[in-house]
C-alpha cells in the first residue's frame, strides 16, 4: 500500500508535535546537570576557602580539581540510570551538551593556565559557566534560566573588585543561582507531568 502524502496542515502539526514532544523529554533531563554541578561547586568553594584560610597554605587550591572529578562521577551514574527511561538523543540534547563540552574544556584549561600564570581563574569560570547557562536557558527557551545565568555574569564581575579570600565566597554563593535554575525545572517538570499536558504555554517558557 502506498504511503499517503500528508498535506500542509497535517505536515505543521506533525512538526509542531515533534518539537514539543522534543522539548518535553528535554524538560525532564534538565534540573540535574544544574542542581549536581552546582552543589559540587559550592561544597568544594567552601572546602577550599576554609582550609586555605585558616592554614595559609597555597596547596588547598588543588583541592578546585575536585570539582571535575565528583560533578563528573555522578553525572556518569546519573546519565546511565536516564538511559533506561530516555530515548535516543535529540538535536537540542546535542547541541547543548556541544556547549557544555566547549565551555568544560576550556574551562579546565584556563585552571591549568591558573598555577602558572596569575590570572583572575574565578572571573573566567563564573563568567563561562553563566554563559553554558543562558544558551541552555535560550536552546529550551526557559526564562528562569536565562535570568539565573544573566545574573550569575553579573556576579563574575564583582569578582573583579572583591579582594582576598572573599571571593571565593561570592563565587560559591553565585553558583545557588544555577542550583536554583535546577530545581525550577525539575519543578515545572513535575508540575507538567502531574497535570498531564503537552501544551506550548508551559509557565516560564517563551513562544
Amino acid at each position: 500500500m502506498e504511503d499517503r502524502k500528508l498535506n500542509e496542515k497535517e505536515s505543521l502539526a506533525l512538526i509542531t508535535q515533534m518539537i514539543e514532544n522534543t522539548r518535553n523529554r528535554f524538560i525532564e533531563n534538565s534540573g540535574a546537570p544544574f542542581i549536581i554541578w552546582g552543589y559540587t561547586t559550592i561544597f568544594v568553594s567552601l572546602f577550599v576557602w576554609y582550609f586555605w584560610k585558616t592554614t595559609g597554605n597555597v596547596q588547598w587550591n588543588f583541592a578546585w580539581f575536585l570539582i571535575p572529578i565528583i560533578g563528573g562521577l555522578i553525572s556518569y551514574f546519573h546519565s546511565k540510570q536516564r538511559r533506561k527511561t530516555v530515548f535516543a538523543k535529540t538535536y537540542i540534547d546535542r547541541l547543548t551538551n556541544y556547549i557544555w563540552l566547549l565551555l568544560g574544556v576550556s574551562v579546565l584549561i584556563l585552571s591549568v593556565i591558573a598555577f602558572i600564570i596569575p590570572i583572575p581563574i574565578l572571573f573566567f569560570v563564573l563568567f563561562c559557566m553563566n554563559t553554558g547557562t543562558v544558551l541552555t536557558g535560550i536552546t529550551i527557551r526557559f526564562k528562569p534560566v536565562i535570568v539565573c545565568g544573566i545574573g550569575g555574569i553579573l556576579l563574575s564581575y564583582v569578582l573583579l573588585f572583591v579582594p582576598g579570600f572573599s571571593q571565593i565566597l561570592v563565587f560559591a554563593a553565585s553558583f545557588l543561582l544555577m542550583v536554583i535554575a535546577g530545581h525550577w525545572l525539575n519543578y515545572i517538570c513535575r508540575k507538567h507531568n502531574e497535570e498531564n499536558k503537552k501544551s506550548p504555554a508551559i509557565d516560564g517558557f517563551t513562544e
